[in-house]
């Protein structure tokens, strides 16, 4: 079956453009493609294989070596002048979210290594990449070692492995493309900036282009090779203007006016470092090269900027990326130099296929994430500027998913033992290896200078690290929490933990208590913007249900260790320990406390305030097993000042 046509796909013009861009100089970075789902991402991306030219490479090179330029260093190097070679089509390689590591940059085969003396590469996704595309569906849930090792892939071309003292290092030039819901989980802000471009997509909300997706998908699907015929001369069509577009990328100026002008644009977002220049620079000369031009204008300058900057000029993790059109075009014309210049009327974006110039780059605009309803009887306090909190931990030792929380055993930390083949694999232990197998080499009947090995001998390393836990927030929204804006401290605070949690790689979900009941106002989630999005909503009043608050998160942890059961959850229950709804409110709430004592690791953030004191979080910690934490003391400073205190006190 073939693939749905590029030139099918309806709408996204500045989706069309950036990967079509990417394609004309894969050293722009790659594509990062935001939006919800359904938009058709997978779709677009998939399609785009099909246009790229097809490429000549070495007979039986498993790296895809260019007969005219072959890589030195190949693994199955080098390759004489003239080697057979062979023209194939460019290759869209996936890569799964759940791929190990070894997959993705490939292996040593140790068993040949030892026993033969030879190095026995088997290459991964990264050799089979080269020279085509690699697309990463849901990105911002890959791991973030594997992340930081396809980024340093495309931006080196290279890709290197290191085991066992034994190095090897073949090309892996690619076109980086991942695509993500924000919804999901962001990812770090580091991570963000490697990716050249990025775009936001979203579901269009005219009735007409929704009719026209649904007619064709529905075409698609009853014919697919009639379709996509009804599309071939305009993907062959589009297909030759990339690679007219390749063919003259060598030949475009970047001529000094336009250098300052990509200068003053970046300086005025305030971007961080130099890497926006540089993408920007390269964007430009591809967009003026795909629009037929020997010269970068500033028409260039304006879509380049639009589409490598969105991602770079956030501040913190809750602004939402994107940058200001007004702002975009003051820049520009603050560079330009005196005298005539460049027609400015409008954006130009030279996209393909369905015509006409762009629509300014969806990456500008600025989505809310949706908070939540207030509904309270009180207006919703702000959150104050968000501080360095203190690390709490998961009690033990986990084997959750890689973060940087709590203890665990990991593919990637320390080595702390080792252990035989088939309990849990992960990188080979040489020493180990070498011992276990050292015994038997008489009766296997050693006779040469080889080591003899069988796969019972293997032995890996056992590792620890540290894993990411579900946090879960239980926050009391009653009436007493309103008092004094005491809700603003306590929303700081929180804000300041949900950072944190960000930092750590954690999934993160919100329960709040008030009136008479309690909800989960956020499901267990890896998008911690979600998360603060819905504290900054949340309003107080009415009673406290103390005794419901904790139940409900006794009732979404039980859920959670079904469907997550590796991942540790550290409960974090924000009070100020009063409960007051319904009869026998405090006896039901140490009830429910007594459910979820020695089964979850707590934390009791103390909300009281005054003079005069009840000390019932205290006691609710007492009764959770948990930590008790006074909400002034989430602080990190404030830890390290009380510690300072005491060991100044003792010396004294």
């Amino acid at each position: 079956m073939k693939p749905y046509p590029f030139t099918a796909v309806v709408g996204m013009p500045d989706l069309r453009l950036a990967l079509v861009l990417s394609s004309i100089s894969p050293a722009v970075g790659g594509v990062l493609v935001r939006g919800e789902k359904g938009t058709a991402k997978s779709t677009m991306v998939r399609a785009l294989a099909g246009l790229l030219p097809g490429v000549d490479v070495v007979d039986a090179c498993r790296f895809s070596c260019d007969p005219v330029e072959p890589d030195p260093a190949c693994p199955d190097g080098p390759h004489a002048e003239g080697s057979p070679a062979h023209r194939r089509p460019a290759r869209l390689v996936e890569l799964p979210v759940g791929a190990a590591e070894d997959r993705v940059i490939g292996s040593l085969n140790l068993e040949r290594a030892l026993a033969d003396g030879v190095t026995d590469f088997q290459p991964g996704l990264l050799a089979a990449a080269h020279r085509g595309l690699l697309y990463v569906d849901e990105v911002n849930l890959l791991h973030d070692h594997l992340v930081d090792t396809l980024l340093d892939a495309a931006a080196m071309g290279r890709a290197t492995v290191e085991r066992e003292g034994v190095s090897v290092s073949h090309a892996a030039r690619f076109v980086l493309i991942g695509t993500m819901n924000p919804e999901e989980g962001e990812l770090r802000p580091q991570l963000l900036d490697r990716f050249g471009l990025t775009v936001e997509v979203a579901s269009s909300r005219d009735p007409e282009l929704r009719v026209e997706v649904v007619r064709r998908r529905l075409a698609y699907e009853a014919d697919p090779d009639g379709f996509a015929g009804q599309y071939a001369a305009a993907d062959a069509e589009l297909a030759a203007d990339i690679e007219a577009a390749q063919r003259l990328l060598p030949s475009v100026k970047l001529p000094d006016d336009a250098l300052r002008q990509i200068a003053e644009v970046c300086a005025s977002f305030e971007v961080d470092g130099m890497r926006a220049d540089i993408v920007t620079a390269r964007t430009a000369v591809a967009h003026a090269a795909w629009a037929g031009r020997t010269e970068v204008t500033t028409d260039d300058v304006r879509v380049a900027a639009r589409l490598a900057l969105p991602h770079r000029r956030r501040r913190n993790p809750f602004d939402a990326p994107g940058i200001s059109e007004e702002q975009l075009e003051q820049a520009l014309r603050d560079a330009e130099p005196e005298g005539p210049g460049p027609d400015d009327d409008g954006p130009g974006s030279g996209a393909p296929p369905e015509g006409g110039e762009a629509p300014p780059s969806e990456g500008g605009a600025q989505e809310p994430s949706g908070g939540g309803k207030s509904g309270g009887d009180q207006k919703p306090v702000g959150a104050g500027e968000a501080f360095r909190a203190r690390r709490f931990e998961v009690k033990g030792t986990g084997e959750g998913a890689a973060g940087r929380r709590s203890r665990a055993i990991t593919d990637n930390g320390r080595t702390i033992g080792v252990q035989p083949a088939g309990t849990k694999d992960g990188h080979p232990h040489l020493l180990a290896t070498v011992r276990a197998a050292a015994p038997h080499q008489r009766s296997r009947g050693r006779r040469g200078a080889g080591l003899v090995v069988r796969p019972q001998d293997l032995r890996f390393a056992r590792r620890e690290g540290r894993e990411g836990n579900l946090v879960l927030f239980c926050v009391d929204a009653s009436g007493s929490m309103g008092a004094r804006q005491r809700m603003r401290e306590v929303k700081t605070a929180v804000l300041s933990l949900l950072l944190d949690a960000y930092q750590r790689r954690d999934k993160v979900g919100l329960v709040t208590f008030r009136a008479s009941g309690a909800e989960l106002a956020l499901p267990p989630t890896i998008s911690v913007d979600a998360a603060a999005s819905r504290l900054d909503g949340l309003a107080t009043g009415g009673r406290t249900p103390l005794a419901e608050g904790l139940l409900e998160a006794a009732r979404v942890l039980r859920i959670e260790a079904v469907r997550d059961p590796l991942r540790r959850p550290l409960l974090v229950v924000v009070t100020d320990g009063r409960a007051t709804s319904g009869a026998d409110a405090v006896q039901r709430a140490r009830q429910a406390a007594g459910l979820l004592a020695g089964n979850v690791t707590s934390i009791v953030m103390d909300c009281e305030s005054g003079k005069m004191r009840l000390g019932l979080a205290a006691e609710l910690a007492e009764h959770l097993g948990a930590e008790h934490v006074p909400v002034a003391e989430i602080a990190a400073d404030t830890l390290a000042g009380a510690v300072r205190t005491r060991i100044s006190g003792k010396a004294a």
